[in-house]
């Protein structure tokens, strides 16, 4: 799939040291883009720089970072500026966490909201504002079906990303007629370095959810794929995946009836879990 985006964009990428974010940097080397790759991990930064100098990258930087940070951003905004106009922002930093969701832990909460949430607003704030003064740019969010579907025993989670898929929905409407395209990215299960790191859920959770993501028939690579190739033709929603299409056409189509299997999906889960 040839991506459809201007050679040598210059685009700002959180959660870029490993899984999706590595995945977009890979994507984007192939058009020259000059990259801004931003995380918290130094390490798997370095790995990703490496890795996109090889396969054709322009000059490209890497800046630790914490998206929670206001200071953080001004950080990379003035990064930005220095390498030139962003015209590519791709809000891809994210964590998890599981479980019931009135029992969850008041500091994973507003872990969470902070991450996913603050995050990617935080993003938009800081480079949406030039892209619409310059009547041109992209900006991807990366959401995720659960965000749609409102599983169970994903309280935390979902709550967050149906939060970026609003956020998504009305950056669209309000920067359309500005020249800036917004997408959202809302994929199922795809294998990334999330539940490294995540918290709640139990121990049978887990391991269901690691071998769901490597049986899955869409990986990083193809979701990033995806995701570029929605933003430059100025579609809002990309879901990449079939099950995740699937459920969210069954939910528009029947809510109650899904609002029913749902339930019924998180009985049997307090029943195994």
């Amino acid at each position: 799939m040839k991506l459809k985006l201007p050679h040598g964009t210059v685009a700002v990428i959180t959660g870029a040291g490993s899984g999706l974010g590595r995945a977009f940097a890979e994507q984007l080397a192939t058009v020259g883009a000059r990259m801004l790759l931003a995380d918290v991990d130094a390490e798997g930064l370095e790995e990703t720089l490496q890795l996109v100098g090889k396969l054709g990258a322009g000059p490209s930087q890497g800046v630790t970072c914490d998206v929670r940070r206001p200071a953080e951003w001004e950080k990379l905004r003035e990064r930005g500026l220095q390498m030139g106009d962003v015209s590519l922002l791709i809000n891809n930093a994210g964590v998890a966490v599981s479980g019931q969701l009135l029992d969850v832990p008041q500091e994973d909460l507003e872990w969470v909201m902070d991450v996913n949430v603050w995050g990617v607003l935080q993003g938009c704030r800081t480079f949406g504002p030039q892209m619409s003064k310059r009547r041109a740019g992209y900006i991807i969010n990366i959401a995720s079906a659960a965000g749609l579907l409102s599983p169970p025993n994903l309280g935390p989670y979902n709550i967050s990303k149906a939060a970026v898929i609003s956020l998504s929905e009305t950056l669209h409407a309000e920067l359309k007629d500005r020249g800036v395209r917004v997408s959202v990215v809302c994929p199922t299960f795809f294998q990334t370095n999330i539940m490294a790191a995540a918290r709640g859920g139990s121990e049978k959770q887990a391991k269901l959810i690691a071998r769901m993501m490597q049986r899955s028939r869409v990986q990083a690579p193809d979701v990033a794929r995806h995701a570029l190739d929605a933003v430059a033709a100025g579609r809002l929603y990309c879901v990449p995946m079939l099950d995740g299409k699937g459920f969210w056409a069954l939910k528009r189509l029947l809510p109650q009836g899904y609002s029913m299997l749902a339930a019924r999906i998180a009985k049997a889960q307090r029943e195994k879990l």
